[in-house]
């Protein structure tokens, strides 16, 4: 790691603390009190603790019901550093570091589904359930090429809806699938993923050296282990480490 300037404290904590943005729907990357449903631990946590002890700074974790919330809180100055996925889209307010883990994106099917493979779920006539403003909504308006996108506020209610409505596909991230299908006898989980999400860590735009020296933690979290590490101590399932930058 290069040492920390005064330029990159400043920029990654100009209040004196980092206050870092969490998708609290995340729940791979968040662990989530069940008395207060605050955050209380996971993944990004820990790395965003760590990463407040090398700038010698304290960390407020600053919670967002969803990914879209807070991307869009980037241009706010409501937070320093956010982890969420990395995508175009939100590139034009954010700079992103490499990802630090990847996670499969697929679909889920209702029972005696005609669908047996990903590419035949890009169909005429297919609607697919869909969180909005996650990163796998954001891939798939960008590629499907046939079948309908039906955008609901977050993952339980997408099940629900999909459920409900007899959609022909959930999309979704897989362990969050596999969860959903055990809550559906006869669903399926169809094998492969049409994306894999790259969740990364984000400054907003116009703080290059926090922005250079966020890329450098990241990279050395996944050069050391850390990362590895973090993931096995928060018993996560699901998650791979990105490759290197």
């Amino acid at each position: 790691m290069t040492q920390v300037s005064a330029a990159v404290v400043s920029e990654l904590a100009p209040g004196g603390k980092l206050r870092v943005g969490v998708n609290m729907s995340n729940f791979l990357l968040i662990a989530k009190d069940p008395a207060t449903g605050a955050p209380r631990g996971g993944v990004a946590v820990d790395l965003a603790r760590e990463l407040g002890r090398r700038l010698g700074v304290p960390v407020e974790i600053v919670p967002y019901p969803n990914p879209g919330a807070l991307a869009d809180a980037a241009k706010s100055g409501a937070w320093d550093i956010g982890f969420l996925g990395a995508e175009p889209q939100r590139a034009n307010e954010i700079d992103f570091t490499a990802a630090y883990v990847e996670i499969e994106a697929t679909y889920l099917v209702p029972p005696g589904s005609p669908l047996k493979t990903i590419a035949e779920v890009d169909r005429k006539g297919v609607r697919i359930a869909v969180a909005e403003k996650s990163a796998y909504e954001l891939y798939l308006t960008r590629s499907l090429k046939n079948a309908e996108l039906v955008r609901i506020k977050g993952p339980d209610n997408a099940f629900q809806q999909f459920v409900s409505d007899q959609l022909d596909a959930l999309a979704g991230l897989r362990p969050r699938l596999v969860t959903d299908h055990e809550k559906l006898p006869g669903s399926r989980v169809l094998d492969g993923n049409f994306t894999a999400v790259q969740q990364a860590a984000g400054t907003p735009k116009g703080r290059p050296a926090g922005a250079k020296y966020l890329s450098a933690f990241i990279e050395d979290a996944k050069a050391t282990g850390l990362v590895a590490r973090t993931i096995e101590k928060n018993g996560v399932r699901g998650l791979t480490v990105a490759a290197k930058a």
